[in-house]
């Protein structure tokens, strides 16, 4: 099979097209012809830092996520069989990543795609999908009424986290930067909405919630995270994913901070696809490169400013 696959650490130079055999499942595992893989900053943060993860030997093939058909079951699998689309977030998958033609993963790392999306944009939204999800309902637990920041919520997980946000009823002050961040987050539904890097973002929130906003969910960090933890009512909560830095500090004791990574599982993507089923999601796709420019879909993440998600195009 064709992969996007690394012989050393690196620049985006290093991530070449390999020739590698095609894994075999093990009894608990799927084989899934691949469509379409996500990239993301925690890709990037594999090819230069591959220790990260236990299964990092090279050739290491990229990708944490992506969709496709389902090629080949192993004996223990119930839940699926060949034919379905399925959809997959696998950290450290033990078989390579998604930048692939074929991927072998766990099944209880793996969905039914839901109702509505394409192959393409299920293979956008398993790990922004599942990170946005449980943001909102798992470690901020927010209901309707709430007010909400997002902070960084024109990205690939922002832009999803604002769509379930709005779904549970939330008011959602969201932040962007210029003029095109701005007009795509009031396309996706926020309340209100603020430039991140130049905006006065305590004013926002003072209009949206006089004292203080029930919680900050942070995609991005940096002085203008910081801004949005000050707009913060007493008692307050704070959820971000790791990767962003820096962590943030309220100056206010009450408040809650809550640190969290995205979990896959059969009842984690049973949430997620009702919860892109009822919100009738859109899933914003940037650019699409094909897997032979794997390297030139890391570059244009690590451009940034990207309004959604790049992906690959596998097959």
């Amino acid at each position: 099979m064709k992969a996007a696959a690394i012989d050393r650490t690196g620049g985006p130079e290093v991530i070449t097209l390999h020739t590698l055999p095609v894994p075999k499942p093990a009894a608990d595992e799927v084989l899934i012809a691949v469509h379409t893989a996500g990239v993301a900053s925690w890709d990037v943060y594999l090819r230069t830092h591959p220790q990260a993860i236990k299964h990092s030997a090279f050739p290491l093939v990229l990708g944490t996520d992506g969709a496709g058909t389902v090629a080949a079951v192993g004996e223990k699998v119930k839940r699926f069989k060949v034919g379905d689309q399925v959809y997959s977030y696998s950290w450290d998958n033990p078989h390579g990543g998604f930048y692939a033609e074929y991927v072998a993963v766990p099944a209880e790392r793996v969905g039914h795609v839901p109702q509505g999306l394409t192959l393409q944009q299920a293979g956008a939204v398993a790990t922004t999908g599942l990170t946005a999800i449980q943001g909102i309902d798992d470690a901020l637990r927010l209901k309707a009424g709430d007010t909400l920041i997002i902070h960084g919520a024109s990205g690939g997980v922002g832009s999803l986290a604002l769509q379930f946000a709005k779904l549970r009823g939330v008011k959602v002050l969201a932040t962007a930067s210029g003029e095109d961040g701005l007009t795509f987050v009031k396309g996706l539904g926020a309340d209100a909405v603020v430039d991140g890097r130049k905006g006065n973002i305590l004013a926002a929130a003072r209009a949206v919630a006089p004292a203080g906003v029930d919680a900050v969910l942070a995609f991005a960090g940096g002085d203008s995270l910081e801004r949005c933890v000050e707009a913060l009512r007493a008692g307050g909560r704070i959820a971000y994913p790791y990767g962003v830095k820096p962590d943030p500090r309220p100056r206010d004791d009450t408040a809650a901070v809550i640190r969290y990574n995205a979990v896959p599982g059969p009842q984690e993507f049973e949430r997620l696809n009702r919860a892109i089923e009822a919100a009738k999601l859109r899933v914003p796709i940037e650019a699409e490169f094909p897997l032979a420019q794997a390297d030139k879909a890391q570059e244009r993440v690590e451009a940034g400013h990207i309004l959604g998600k790049i992906v690959l195009r596998i097959r």
